[in-house]
């Protein structure tokens, strides 16, 4: 089980923007992961978010992006990919990673990657937060986000601030 030996990281978020960004396949199990999200921004005091609903989780990289470049101090990315017949799996899974990866790194906010990439709807379910399940990334992934732009508070942004372009 991927949650073996995860930290347990807190965070005082309170005055945060921070961007939600979730895709609208495999609904149960997104609706699980936006509530654990939304669970963690308020379990930190961040009051400010703005959601987004894409299609699909290919979709997240564009949305974060202008999320990014209204001036959020981080993003959650949210998303499921279940593996089929057909390597859309690995060109989706992909896309998703670099594209967030690439937004992270080029601007200097943080992104926190609760994208569930599963063999199997049941993987997917175990992950999701919702009850029964054994993990909840998507609490896991804005817990991330928000840890990570507390971190980052004392050290300027590349380029200066996105907010203030």
């Amino acid at each position: 089980m991927s949650g073996a030996g995860a930290p347990a990281v807190e965070a005082d978020g309170r005055g945060l923007r921070i961007g939600l960004v979730s895709a609208s396949w495999h609904a149960p199990v997104m609706d699980g992961l936006r509530n654990g999200a939304r669970r963690a921004l308020a379990d930190a005091g961040v009051e400010d978010v703005t959601e987004i609903v894409v299609p699909g989780t290919f979709e997240l990289p564009v949305a974060a992006a202008r999320l990014v470049a209204d001036g959020v101090d981080a993003v959650v990315a949210l998303g499921v990919v279940v593996r089929g017949g057909t390597p859309h799996f690995d060109y989706v899974c992909d896309a998703a990673t670099s594209g967030l990866t690439s937004i992270a790194a080029r601007t200097g906010v943080p992104v926190g990657f609760g994208v569930l990439t599963c063999d199997t709807d049941e993987q997917a379910y175990e992950r999701s937060g919702l009850d029964g399940s054994k993990e909840d990334k998507g609490y896991e992934a804005a817990t991330a986000a928000v840890a990570t732009a507390v971190a980052l508070r004392p050290y300027p942004y590349p380029g200066g601030h996105p907010r203030r372009k």
